[in-house]
């Protein structure tokens, strides 16, 4: 029970690495509010944890509205009390190089992964604050640290949220409010499949391709990511603070020559 009695509010959490981890996290004793655009997937995360024995509660955003997120944090106060951990896990991906991209598409990747941070981060920090305790964990990724073909929007707004960890850390140390990021590499996730599907004509020729890039020649799973969130949401990480820990299978620092 590494969370026992801890309230976790987790944005994005209707599927892929959102979903496991906020099964995790009601396994290991939190209290899970479960945040996600799309209802019907909330719910049965929600559903689903409660099945377990675990306590959750489904609380509808969109986590690029002021107002939306805003009231999301007063209902999730108002049932708890407090939180204790936010996962800003919710994000979207972004396709092309930066002469194909319509600024539309880059404002929606910008708003939904940049924004998407900032506002639930901003209407929780308050609440920690006031108790002078709280733990925040941002979703970047590996692709902050490396360039990758056709991905700029994506790429310039992981590393803008890797950025704004290091950051919030600073402002929200004296608080003692940790504040850290995961760097995953490709997962294997409803939200990879799509992106598979829109960015090649083969995607199971693309998946034989970016496992090459592993070193262990191998995707990784959403139970990976959810275990390294777990880590940092748990006081086994108190001593790090503004930290990306990557989760990448070796993408990033290894080069099978």
């Amino acid at each position: 029970m590494r969370l026992h009695g801890k309230i976790a509010l987790l944005t994005g959490a209707g599927s892929g690495i959102g979903r496991t981890t906020a099964e995790r996290f009601a396994i290991e004793g939190a209290a899970v509010i479960v945040n996600d655009i799309d209802e019907a997937k909330g719910r049965d995360t929600v559903k689903a944890i409660q099945a377990a024995g675990g306590e959750a509660l489904f609380l509808h955003a969109d986590v690029t509205d002021a107002d939306s997120v805003r009231s999301m944090v007063e209902k999730a106060i108002a049932a708890y009390g407090v939180i204790d951990i936010l996962f800003n896990n919710a994000g979207i991906s972004g396709v092309g190089a930066i002469h194909e991209i319509e600024p539309e598409d880059w404002d929606r990747v910008v708003r939904v992964n940049l924004r998407g941070v900032f506002l639930p981060s901003k209407y929780v920090l308050p609440y920690m604050m006031e108790r002078r305790s709280g733990n925040i964990i941002h979703m970047s990724s590996c692709i902050a640290e490396m360039g990758l073909a056709r991905r700029a929007s994506y790429s310039a707004t992981k590393g803008a949220v890797l950025s704004l960890a290091k950051s919030m850390q600073v402002d929200y140390a004296k608080y003692n409010i940790r504040v850290n990021a995961v760097l995953p590499g490709t997962i294997m996730t409803p939200f990879v499949e799509q992106y598979l599907k829109s960015s090649y004509e083969d995607p199971e020729a693309a998946i034989a391709a970016i496992k090459l890039r592993q070193l262990g020649g191998q995707l990784g799973k959403p139970e990976d990511v959810a275990s390294a969130v777990l880590f940092l949401a748990s006081d086994e990480s108190s001593f790090m603070m503004g930290s990306p820990l990557y989760i990448d299978g070796g993408v990033v620092f290894g080069k099978d020559a």
